[in-house]
């Protein structure tokens, strides 16, 4: 693959335009809406889906994961045109640059600069982005969530699974497909990465015995 100026313009403007669309926090959006408050004030303090449902509950709660997803179902949309019809990026390389293009979404919704670089996890924006690179493993990820949260009420490890789950999904998927199924599960282990990083104080807690189960306000 050859390094052009347009390629290298066109992955700037999308790694830059997802950040920019990451950093939008639809639970602090959503909550100052409804509540006219900051959801980072109440609860766990954390700018996500969860502390929205506990918080304010289930309507508002869906409005934020449905604009947590979509802003990474956006980001990858647009960032595939920008690749694709300025960039020229071959197509054996676009899932490469399509999810580093979504890690950046991610970063935007854990760092928002909107926000004061304080959001959320990460953990539906990123889902966000395996619905529009390999939604062959948003769908596994997705059944590896809803089984642990209906087993163990806790969505913190229902999360942690989930992404621990899925370069694994990724690398048995895109090996059964005959692709670069290394490399792709390279890329996802990123996301799992960031998103484990994130729950570090939940992991704590769940060793601890002291982790909230779904439905259990703070």
């Amino acid at each position: 693959m050859q390094l052009t100026t347009q390629l290298i313009l066109s992955v700037l403007c999308s790694v830059i335009l997802c950040y920019l669309l990451g950093s939008l926090s639809f639970a602090i959006i959503v909550s100052k809406c409804v509540a006219k408050k900051d959801i980072r004030e109440f609860g766990s303090g954390n700018a996500g889906m969860t502390n929205v449902l506990r918080t304010l509950g289930k309507g508002p709660a869906a409005l934020t994961l449905l604009g947590d997803i979509g802003k990474a179902v956006v980001g990858v949309f647009l960032s595939r045109l920008l690749l694709i019809y300025w960039g020229g990026v071959p197509e054996e390389y676009l899932t490469m640059f399509l999810y580093l293009a979504g890690i950046f979404v991610v970063l935007g919704h854990i760092y928002p600069v909107y926000y004061g670089f304080h959001g959320g996890k990460g953990i539906a924006t990123s889902a966000g982005v395996l619905l529009m690179v390999d939604p062959i493993v948003f769908v596994g990820v997705v059944v590896v969530f809803l089984v642990v949260v209906l087993i163990s009420k806790i969505v913190s490890l229902a999360s942690i699974c989930a992404a621990v789950s899925a370069p694994v999904i990724t690398y048995i998927s895109q090996l059964l497909l005959g692709n670069h199924a290394l490399w792709d599960a390279l890329c996802v282990l990123v996301f799992a990465i960031l998103v484990i990083i994130m729950h570090r104080s939940n992991i704590k807690r769940l060793a601890n015995g002291t982790e909230n189960k779904f439905g259990k306000k703070k």
